[in-house]
């Protein structure tokens, strides 16, 4: 109770500190800063409350141990440290834009850039309020806390303990934000889709800095191949096409001037079980009939090989990371560009349907940032619909779509991820207990039904009203070791299908197959060129329906693995290994291809640090 109170005596301290954007919130969206805060809060309570719970089983087994005055020590240092931390983050916030993090301990070596970035803060007020909520701390020990009641004289020391190990474990439920399969994170407290100021009051500044911490050493680029400008002239030239050529190119892909978009986001869906990529026959009968009828793309490959990842190189056109994901990075990710909001900013109203916990990686905190207004998950669904151990399956998932689409206001940018093609792909239908089905059947089966579902509900879109004027995406999040378990590193594990279809498409491309290589950061640029809208800021996205770049004859996808990088042409594969500094596979050496992938590595984790 104590920590919760200061924590929130610190957020009405934020509030008004800031005063000015506050007065943008409405008093409803004020209040929900706290209720929604609540969650890091009492995580970051539990966090704290570990130690004074330790001390109280040692007091029970040694009743000399003063452990009113040790708790009474821990309290004023942690509370000075919460002190200092929610006071530096009222004006670090007015000029960086994100709450505090770990950021500031790299200045810690440097004391002087420390003291001069410091020069124009009102030193004054901050301290007024530092020794304010020092204060408030001291007055709400001496009420809540004070005086330690003792232990009975004849309570059993078993007894004691026991009851101190079991609210000690109980600790472990607020500390991971309750009992729901993924522990909280910051898009657990972000709910408004309007005011990022809002979502960003809500963050606990304690839980902030502790979760940041294990990512403080991505200060340094540890992929440097070459001189710096060496690297970025040669990314410059692998996305070096003219642009209007490049826009030209796409401008007859649809046929009405503002048509609808419909996003859909494929769970694992491995070009290596899709029949007109080349893969297993039968499984994605929908997905081969709409290459027949559509564009269809040969050689797409996803950027990295996790959902995390996938989302970011679709909708905001950015490259992955070896070893980490910017989507951990919220402030970061508040940087890029994204679809929703280029689209957004052109009069689409933008929606996202996910059957699972959009908390999931942080992917909330992502999507509410990029320019979503409309966010439909798992908590959506009724009980009933959550038919899956990750949600509600994908026929439940797109039959809410097909409703709410009705209703939307046109035209619209409405995405959709599946999931069902998770692990452990417990599909309705599939019967588990045979003993001849091992994990590729389940995996597979798990893909047939996604695929079957999607049919169904393209051939009922087919007959709304929307359908006329609207350009369905198809594309996967990421491919998948099954089939045949390949390695992590094996270039047909990121080969992904991507489809154009739907109403609007022009009929002068009904069938195109798309031999260029391309990789999902080129989604977006392709999408925007076709709908005659900018590009200018996704400068990692290419138009995939215009001329490749002369750097790369018939185009290139590059894509990333944990600390490691794949670089794919027509030409052939390099696969590097960023440790060994070694290529992984016996594919002959194409050295001109191999600077080019290590360029890529060392420009894009750059650019990464740098926001």
């Amino acid at each position: 109770m104590y920590w919760l109170l200061l924590f929130a005596l610190s957020r009405a301290a934020f509030l008004v500190y800031h005063y000015g954007l506050t007065v943008t919130l409405s008093g409803g969206e004020v209040v929900r800063t706290f209720v929604y805060g609540a969650r890091l809060d009492a995580s970051a309570a539990a966090y704290l409350c570990f130690v004074p719970f330790a001390l109280l089983i040692a007091g029970s087994t040694w009743r000399r141990l003063p452990v009113g005055k040790l708790v009474a020590a821990y309290t004023a240092v942690v509370g000075l440290l919460v002190a200092l931390m929610s006071t530096a983050d009222l004006e670090l916030y007015r000029a960086w834009g994100f709450r505090l993090d770990s950021t500031p301990l790299q200045y810690l070596g440097s004391p002087g850039e420390m003291a001069a970035s410091a020069g124009s803060a009102p030193l004054g007020v901050l301290g007024l309020v530092l020794l304010s909520l020092l204060l408030l701390g001291w007055v709400l020990y001496r009420w809540l806390l004070t005086p330690l009641p003792p232990l009975p004289p004849a309570f059993p020391l078993i007894r004691a303990v026991t009851a101190g190990l079991l609210y000690a474990v109980l600790l472990v439920v607020p500390l991971r934000g309750g009992v729901q399969q993924i522990p909280v994170n910051q898009s657990d407290v972000y709910f408004s889709a309007a005011h990022p100021f809002a979502n960003h009051a809500a963050i606990n500044v304690p839980w902030n800095v502790a979760q940041s911490m294990p990512l403080r050493e991505l200060r340094e680029n540890p992929y440097n191949y070459m001189p710096d400008s060496t690297a970025a002239r040669m990314v410059s030239e692998l996305y070096k096409v003219p642009a209007q050529i490049a826009a030209d190119s796409a401008a007859g892909l649809v046929t009405t001037p503002k048509p609808n978009v419909l996003f859909i986001i494929l769970e694992s869906f491995t070009a290596k079980l899709v029949g007109h990529l080349g893969g297993k026959k039968g499984v994605t009968p929908t997905l081969d009939s709409l290459a027949r009828v559509g564009v269809s793309f040969e050689h797409l490959y996803a950027s990295g090989d996790r959902s995390q990842k996938g989302i970011v190189s679709l909708l905001s056109g950015y490259p992955t990371q070896p070893n980490t994901s910017i989507i951990k990075f919220p402030r970061k990710t508040a940087q890029l560009p994204s679809l929703a909001q280029s689209l957004g900013n052109a009069g689409y109203s933008t929606s996202f349907y996910y059957g699972g916990e959009l908390a999931f990686a942080n992917m909330k905190a992502y999507l509410l940032s990029s320019g979503y207004r409309h966010l439909v998950e798992r908590q959506d669904f009724a009980q009933k619909e959550q038919n899956s151990k990750w949600g509600a399956h994908d026929h439940v998932l797109f039959r809410r779509v097909l409703q709410e689409l009705r209703q939307q206001s046109k035209p619209f940018f409405a995405t959709a991820f599946t999931l069902s093609s998770h692990e452990p792909f417990d599909v309705p239908g599939q019967n588990r207990s045979f003993d001849n089905q091992d994990e590729e059947t389940f995996f597979r089966n798990s893909v047939a039904y996604t695929d079957h579902t999607l049919g169904q509900f393209l051939q009922a879109a087919r007959r709304e009203a929307w359908w006329p004027n609207t350009l369905v995406v198809l594309v996967a999040d990421h491919g998948h070791q099954l089939p045949g378990w390949m390695p992590v590193y094996e270039p047909r594990k990121f080969h992904i299908p991507l489809l154009l279809t739907g109403g609007a498409l022009n009929p002068a491309y009904a069938g195109r197959s798309v031999a260029t290589f391309g990789s999902q950061t080129d989604v977006a640029a392709t999408l925007l060129s076709s709908l005659r809208l900018p590009t200018t800021d996704y400068r990692w996205s290419r138009n995939l329906l215009g001329p490749a770049p002369a750097a790369a004859p018939g185009g290139f996808a590059f894509f990333c693995f944990t600390d490691g990088f794949g670089m794919m042409t027509p030409r052939g594969r390099t696969v590097f290994d960023n440790v060994s500094r070694d290529r992984l596979t016996t594919d002959p050496v194409l050295p001109t291809q191999q600077r080019q992938g290590q360029a890529y590595q060392q420009r894009s984790f750059a650019d990464f640090l740098q926001k």
